[in-house]
């Protein structure tokens, strides 16, 4: 017999979903469910419900990139990641990615500081990718340039 993997996780988060509306059921709702209410205490009872403030000040701070850091540095860097709470950033040049390495720890500060909620532990800073020889999606492994005329 055949398990259809899809059906049985929407069961059981169904089930769950059903299990913690029961044990959430104490907590005071409104009067009548349409009862007009502003967008904006809507969203923030649904990112208070589901827990997602670190999700997006991690976001804001990717996006807000250049407000967090300064135009300076803003400017010559990018955000890559943010994983486990090591932020990956690529800067423009190997003489900026020297600079925001010898700057890692005011970085790091300028960051907890301008973007609250965002888990930013350590700065990994990458220098920019050098040109790829690879065009096209069919390449051969382990060869030395394009189409290996080289030699």
């Amino acid at each position: 017999m055949k398990v259809d993997l899809a059906r049985e996780l929407y069961n059981s988060w169904r089930e769950n979903s059903r299990k913690s509306h029961k044990l959430n059921s104490n907590q005071p709702s409104r009067e009548k469910i349409d009862d007009p209410q502003s967008i904006n205490s809507v969203i923030s009872e649904l990112v208070t419900t589901r827990q997602w403030q670190q999700g997006i000040a991690e976001g804001s701070l990717f996006t807000e990139w250049v407000e967090v850091v300064g135009r300076d540095i803003g400017s010559h860097s990018t955000p890559i990641s943010l994983v486990d709470g090591l932020l990956t950033v690529q800067a423009s040049s190997s003489a900026w990615a020297t600079q925001l390495t010898l700057m890692n720890s005011q970085l790091l500060t300028t960051i907890r500081s301008s973007a609250p909620g965002a888990l930013v532990e350590d700065v990994h800073v990458l220098p920019p990718g050098a040109p790829s020889w690879k065009k096209g999606i069919r390449t051969i492994r382990n060869s030395r340039g394009p189409r290996d005329t080289y030699g």
